[in-house]
């Protein structure tokens, strides 16, 4: 499907604090066309969901898999698409600046770009390191005529660093360096919700996971933007385990009321 050229201006005006997007990860063409039906405004590609269609953890798939990926997903439905780029596929800022490019090649409306490392010994680059990623990230974003909403992710709370001073601070210096968007998954107390969206100085994007607060309550917070990760993805695999084990263990066919909704959705969804 052709994307319109200002398709990242328009999905960065879905961004309104206190009336938050609900941004489902899709991960495949099918589940995007599913949710799409279902009416969401926009959507983002889920790195361990796709991984997990390939047979592979999270991290595993190379940055030409992931542009693939995010170009299939952005052209099965004519909503705006951010790719889940994790680390932007390379620790210096040339080579993340590339991945930006090419995700604009690939009809995206935005981007995500990590501080992680890939490396359990060191997970998250030095700051001045890691706020130079993110300049030229958002360099290339906003480059040409068709741009690119960049969001900058702080990845302390998804590996063991709890420190939310400096979460805040590099969201800040992440905004100051070009950043659109700001998310720092894995914070899941509203008072520390609060305080990153009171200081960020950009929208903010919430994960929902175990233990975070409701959408509603996150948008009395003010975010912005809130994701689900490879959430769906894996709540189907959940259900397919479920189902087969029923089938497996005790001969019964419980599974087929879930078949059911599923093959709704699916008719709805693919009929057009």
């Amino acid at each position: 499907m052709t994307q319109p050229p200002d398709l990242a201006a328009s999905f960065l005006r879905l961004h309104r604090p206190g009336q938050p997007l609900l941004l489902p990860n899709p991960w495949d063409l099918g589940s995007a066309r599913v949710l799409a039906s279902l009416g969401f405004a926009a959507l983002a590609t889920t790195s361990s969901g796709f991984a997990a269609t390939l047979g592979l953890p999270d991290g595993s798939v190379t940055r030409d898999q992931a542009i693939g990926h995010a170009a299939l997903i952005a052209g099965a439905t004519p909503l705006p698409v951010s790719a889940d780029l994790e680390n932007g596929f390379a620790d210096d800022p040339e080579g993340v600046a590339g991945t930006v490019a090419a995700a604009i090649d690939a009809g995206l409306a935005g981007c995500s770009i990590e501080d992680f490392t890939g490396r359990a010994d060191d997970p998250v680059y030095e700051m001045s390191h890691a706020v130079a990623r993110v300049a030229a990230a958002a360099e290339a974003a906003h480059a040409g005529p068709r741009g690119l909403v960049l969001t900058a992710r702080a990845e302390n709370h998804l590996h063991g660093r709890d420190d939310l001073a400096d979460t805040i601070t590099r969201l800040q210096r992440y905004a100051e360096a070009g950043a659109d968007v700001v998310y720092a998954p894995g914070l899941t107390s509203a008072a520390d919700i609060g305080e990153v969206v009171r200081s960020a100085g950009r929208p903010v994007n919430v994960l929902a996971i175990a233990g975070a607060p409701s959408v509603a309550e996150l948008a009395e917070l003010g975010v912005a933007r809130i994701s689900v990760g490879g959430a769906f993805a894996f709540a189907a695999l959940g259900a397919l385990a479920e189902a087969a084990r029923e089938l497996r263990d005790q001969g019964t066919l419980g599974y087929l009321r879930l078949s059911a909704v599923g093959r709704e959705a699916a008719r709805g969804a693919f009929s057009g």
